[in-house]
């Protein structure tokens, strides 16, 4: 998709209609222009004059994909539950939906943040994301969401569940099986799937829920790469976005940041649990960090059918922690 805009003639001829109805009322359009990258779709920013004659922006992010309606309904409700907890950490999502014009292709509206291009200072993002986690609340106590997320084209089924490591063990098959479909079947999986979900999921997560300990289901963003990050020029303040939450362990967020081509270091890490201590128990943490990295690395996998590279990446992730838990 190489444009948002829309034939139909009016005053706000430059956006589809469906766009045009989520803009302020009696705002007039005055650009459209490409903003920002993205591997699955068109993002933009419209510039508008409202009835007022103060001027405000918007950010606009258009998939044309079999399901980008579920795609940028899962970002929408992802960046709306963000924003009732932390504010000033994410943007305020305004709209999803479809064209009238073009039924096939789907938007999600948001307020427009200016951001620069250096990375959020460690203590500032380790705060943010502290509190986004620990003042958030899971509607019935669980964990999950109530729609899929998308991390890219690919779904998250997020049906609710009351242990945690019941859900991870689902969430990480249905990354598993993504990555089959989409690279085939190697034949070290015959030894190495048996063993992590029999043996190195268990050793990991059971502890976190047994022996009188419990894991609060808390917000995550759910693709937290330092891609999906910024800071806003206005405030100074760290900015995300682009988010496929769910109520999961707070550690989960991490898997994200574990492998070497993130940019988010230990650092980071640090500063986020000078606020928010680490789960018990303790000597389990490298372990289960290493272990939602995985997570992560086979649903990137699973997104890039012709990279082989990161198919071997996350064959190396399972041999470790087999080596290591199995």
């Amino acid at each position: 998709m190489n444009t948002i805009g829309s034939s139909t003639p009016g005053e706000n001829n430059d956006v589809d209609i469906s766009v045009a109805a989520a803009l302020p009322k009696g705002s007039r359009v005055l650009s459209v222009t490409r903003h920002g990258t993205s591997f699955w779709n068109y993002t933009g920013r419209i510039e508008v004059e409202r009835g007022d004659r103060q001027l405000e922006s918007f950010f606009i992010k258009v998939i044309s994909h079999n399901r980008g309606h579920h795609m940028v309904q899962g970002e929408y409700e992802s960046m709306k539950a963000i924003h009732a907890v932390c504010a000033e950490f994410a943007p305020k999502p305004i709209a999803w939906g479809t064209y009238i014009d073009t039924p096939g292709t789907h938007f999600f509206l948001a307020e427009y943040r200016d951001m620069n291009g250096d990375m959020p200072r460690p203590e500032e993002m380790g705060l943010c994301l502290a509190s986004l986690h620990e003042e958030s609340t899971s509607p019935n106590g669980k964990f999950g969401f109530h729609i899929p997320t998308y991390t890219g084209h690919l779904p998250q089924t997020n049906n609710w569940e009351e242990s945690w490591e019941v859900f991870f063990a689902r969430n990480m098959r249905q990354a598993l099986d993504c990555e089959i479909q989409a690279k085939g079947f190697n034949l070290e999986f015959d030894n190495l799937v048996p063993v992590l979900f029999d043996v190195v999921i268990p050793r990991l997560l059971r502890p976190l829920e047994t022996n009188g300990r419990s894991v609060k289901p808390c917000l995550v963003h759910g693709d937290l790469w330092y891609g999906n990050s910024g800071i806003d020029s206005r405030t100074n303040s760290p900015v995300i976005f682009d988010a496929c939450s769910f109520y999961a362990h707070n550690e989960y967020e991490f898997g994200q940041w574990r492998p070497v081509c993130n940019r988010f270091g230990p650092e980071y890490i640090k500063a986020y649990h000078a606020h928010c201590k680490i789960s018990e128990p303790i000597e389990d943490y490298d372990g289960r960090l290493d272990l939602y990295k995985l997570r992560f690395n086979t649903q990137v996998s699973a997104l890039f059918p012709e990279n082989q590279g990161l198919r071997e990446q996350m064959l190396g992730d399972m041999r470790d922690l087999a080596r290591r838990y199995g």
